[in-house]
């Protein structure tokens, strides 16, 4: 019995996953997440700004000491969109040896779909092709395929929180700030949906697994697969798009990191699925740590 704890540094969110692994299984020990928000006030200029370098190093202090206690055996630990662009990492990472002894690996878009999708068909059963979509602060993630293989990946830098900062939005959005974040993302991605036809979405945790708890007035997590009913989800997004500010911060379903930002990725979302005519929603508890982890036991 080994235990192993990984650590996914996103751009808006820190995740913790702690595991005892036996022979090919294991048994999750601990599970956390912090709203660091990584990219807050530099992301579009490729630099971590200080107080949010800041409250990265104090997460991962305080996650170090979490293991610690936990006796783990080994930390895997990765940095995705934020960290990869920004000109000033290596301090982050540097700092992050010294301060918290935790040794970061920085992913490439690719290599962070790819592990998204490991996740993601972790337990799935097969439904036949799919596109996963992985909504992040500094990125999104898009991969086609099914639970045996993969065709098509790629990963955007459309993140919410550099969409949020690019761009001055009224409260609530109107129908132009929709209009703008859709023809952004349409310039972004270019030709890579033309070829692809698609039915089936599984969106990976994150702002779906908030979606589904609004659309089941849920406080709890996400534990398994999940299927949204489509009108349903349409309407929540729509009512999500044109909430308040005041509204959101209201709303004990949503998590405090997501309450500026869910309304950019309700219009992604909508986006996609009309941009596809999708059909099928599914939602997935499992993402990129889950990859990983799916890697070291299998």
């Amino acid at each position: 019995m080994k235990r192993i704890a990984i650590i996914d540094l996103g751009t808006n969110t820190f995740n913790l996953l702690i595991i005892d692994k036996s022979d090919n299984d294991y048994s999750k020990v601990y599970e956390t997440k912090v709203g660091v928000g990584l990219g807050f006030g530099g992301i579009n200029k490729n630099i971590i700004q200080e107080n949010a370098l800041l409250r990265g190093l104090d997460t991962l202090k305080i996650y170090k000491q979490k293991c610690d206690e936990l006796k783990v055996d080994s930390i895997f630990a990765f940095g995705t969109s934020a960290l990869r662009n920004a000109e000033n990492r290596e301090d982050f990472l540097t700092r992050a040896k010294l301060e918290a002894n935790i040794d970061i690996e920085v992913i490439s878009g690719k290599r962070e779909a790819e592990l998204i999708y490991k996740g993601v068909i972790h337990r799935l059963d097969d439904i036949g092709a799919f596109m996963v979509m992985d909504i992040g602060g500094g990125s999104t993630e898009f991969v086609v395929g099914d639970i045996n293989q993969v065709h098509e990946v790629e990963s955007f830098e459309i993140g919410v929180a550099r969409i949020y900062q690019l761009f001055d939005f009224s409260d609530p959005f109107s129908i132009q700030d929709a209009q703008q974040i859709e023809a952004y993302l349409d310039s972004k991605v270019g030709d890579f949906f033309d070829t692809i036809q698609i039915q089936q979405l599984v969106g990976s945790s994150g702002s779906f697994e908030t979606f589904y708890q609004l659309i089941f007035d849920l406080r709890k997590p996400l534990t398994d697969y999940v299927e949204l009913e489509k009108a349903a989800l349409m309407e929540t997004l729509d009512q999500i798009i044109h909430s308040t500010q005041a509204e959101r911060d209201a709303d004990e379903r949503i998590i405090l990191i997501r309450k500026k930002m869910i309304p950019i990725a309700a219009v992604k979302i909508r986006w996609i699925i009309r941009k596809l005519a999708i059909e099928k929603i599914i939602v997935s508890p499992y993402a990129l740590k889950e990859g990983v982890l799916k890697e070291i036991i299998f």
